[in-house]
């Protein structure tokens, strides 16, 4: 019987500076959805002189895709506050964010380091008579790269 089997994607855990500018965050680590956790090598083709079955591939720099949090929408969110200075005001106050996996103990099996994120959209979701169902909200934030921490 295996010793190891790989960990469930549904417990995790995102945590934000307690205080951004001002704003309380300390409640804000609950999510339904965490995704943009990957990174891509672009490269550059460069055609030899004389050879003409193949192009060259020279790795030229990294490139990370914005990350997504959605979560069902909170009425007097410090995170939301946040985004919404930054969205409607400029006020852009770049931070580090911490994206824990963790195990049945509640303990980080793996966690990434976000470097530099600040927030590019806010999206709450439709509203419908029809249905029952959650208002969600999505978060969509940029940043530069991340650390996988040990």
């Amino acid at each position: 019987m295996a010793s190891y089997y790989p960990p469930v994607g549904f417990h995790f855990r995102v945590e934000f500076p307690s205080n951004i500018e001002g704003a309380d965050t300390t409640n804000d680590f609950q999510f339904q959805s965490v995704s943009g956790l990957s990174v891509d090598m672009e490269t550059e083709e460069i055609a030899e002189g004389g050879e003409n079955r193949f192009k060259h591939r020279i790795p030229v720099r990294t490139k990370y895709p914005n990350l997504v949090l959605k979560r069902g929408m909170m009425v007097n969110s410090g995170l939301i506050e946040w985004c919404r200075k930054a969205l409607e005001n400029f006020e852009i106050v770049p931070v580090d964010i911490i994206v824990k996996l963790l195990n049945e103990k509640h303990e980080p099996l793996q966690s990434w380091n976000v470097i530099h994120a600040y927030p590019v959209k806010w999206d709450v979701g439709d509203f419908n008579a029809e249905e029952n169902k959650l208002v969600i909200e999505t978060l969509e934030l940029s940043y530069n790269y991340f650390k996988i921490l040990s």
